[in-house]
């Protein structure tokens, strides 16, 4: 064989070994690409139209997703008891935070009218000899002193932000300058079954404001609740006797003052940015600078200045209430309110306003001897039953 011919045979056979090598890896020869993936090299398990190796295809498409990103290198189990163990642990724990907040905010909402309704044994005697725009003005400059005592010796901690000067002033302006205002003047215009029964419309006006507000649908067990705590308010009003005044001013300024309050707990809730101390600083604060300087401008204008300024010091029973209207009815009372929208929501915890209405019927037949009638414990036992109705959950009727 001469060289030549050597060399051409040579080329040749390293031309079909290139062939083959081609063959293999554009997949023309199943039985070399199985050979060399070391998968199947009998031709076993073949899938798909060119006669892929199933398994190959399976490991090339998870390897491929691996890479992209697409699918984890290991798939997390979720049989199991250890996995399924730990899934209910997540579940009740998330529940049982849910229940303490709700815990929470529903004793928030008890104390808070509790002692709404409390105030009535220490206003009842006071309020034939002082009007109620000079106990506004005390209360709110003796809860204004009390709160700063507790800022300056860290007892409370506020940093109010710039940015949140409008919200607060906001709910200050709805709560407590409008309401009290509306309401001081719409009594005093109207009779008080009158007044009492456009009041006990609060928690209905705060279930709207909820739903165009805040866009929350109340549960029927809840606008069931909250309507019959309603009812059972009127019937505790008209108990006493109803009479009328037709003052078409006086009803305009206590249902002014209603809608203040439902849109108070609106602007209250959506502000959850800001701590509910700052809430209660600023409500009071607000408070004491609108109704003191009324109480003392109308003091000078009638020449009774000196007067005012001495009226704690020389009534003592005045005092008393002023110091419980002041601390328990004002700074407590603002602070679990706040606490309970922010824990449960507007609906729920404006369905407790008819407490303070209970609790001041039983305050004046237990500690005043007041006559207690068989329709104010019929209306008593339907407030009750309705706020028990409105903070229920539903699967437990069911049962």
């Amino acid at each position: 064989m001469t060289r030549e011919n050597g060399t051409l045979a040579a080329v040749r056979k390293a031309e079909r070994l290139k062939g083959r090598r081609t063959a293999c890896v554009l997949g023309k020869n199943p039985a070399a690409t199985a050979a060399i993936g070391g998968v199947d090299t009998d031709n076993r398990g073949m899938d798909g139209e060119n006669g892929y190796p199933e398994a190959s295809a399976k490991e090339a498409a998870s390897r491929t997703g691996r890479e992209r990103g697409m699918m984890p290198d290991k798939q997390p189990e979720h049989g199991g008891p250890t996995g399924r163990a730990q899934e209910s642990g997540r579940i009740r724990a998330g529940m049982t935070e849910i229940q303490k907040r709700t815990l929470i905010g529903c004793a928030c909402a008890v104390s808070c009218e509790t002692l709404f309704g409390l105030s009535y044994l220490f206003t009842k005697k006071i309020t034939s000899d002082v009007d109620a725009v000079t106990l506004l003005g005390w209360r709110f400059l003796l809860a204004f002193i009390m709160m700063n005592i507790l800022l300056a010796t860290g007892y409370i901690n506020i940093n109010i932000k710039k940015k949140h000067l409008p919200s607060l002033l906001k709910i200050a302006f709805l709560q407590p300058i409008a309401y009290f205002s509306c309401e001081t003047f719409g009594i005093q215009m109207t009779t008080a079954s009158e007044s009492g029964a456009i009041i006990a419309s609060i928690p209905i006006a705060s279930l709207a404001a909820s739903i165009l507000f805040l866009h929350k649908k109340p549960t029927r067990f809840q606008t069931f609740g909250i309507c019959l705590t309603v009812l059972g308010v009127v019937v505790c009003v008209i108990a006493k006797g109803f009479e009328s005044s037709f003052n078409g001013i006086g009803y305009i300024m206590l249902c002014m003052a209603v809608l203040s309050y439902s849109l108070y707990c609106v602007s209250a809730e959506k502000a959850y940015a800001i701590t509910n101390i700052e809430k209660t600083y600023a409500m009071i604060a607000c408070g004491a600078c609108f109704f003191t300087t009324m109480a003392i401008g109308m003091s000078i204008a009638a020449g009774t200045a000196v007067d005012w300024f001495m009226l704690p010091f020389q009534n003592t029973e005045f005092l008393f209430s002023v110091i419980y209207l002041g601390i328990a009815s004002s700074v407590l009372s603002f602070l679990l309110f706040n606490m309970s929208i922010s824990y449960i929501g507007t609906n729920k915890a404006s369905s407790f306003v008819g407490i303070s209405t209970a609790v001041s019927i039983l305050a004046g037949v237990f500690v005043l001897d007041e006559d207690f009638s068989a329709m104010q414990c019929y209306g008593t036992l339907i407030i009750l039953l309705g706020v028990y109705i409105a903070n229920m959950k539903s699967g437990l009727l069911k049962r």
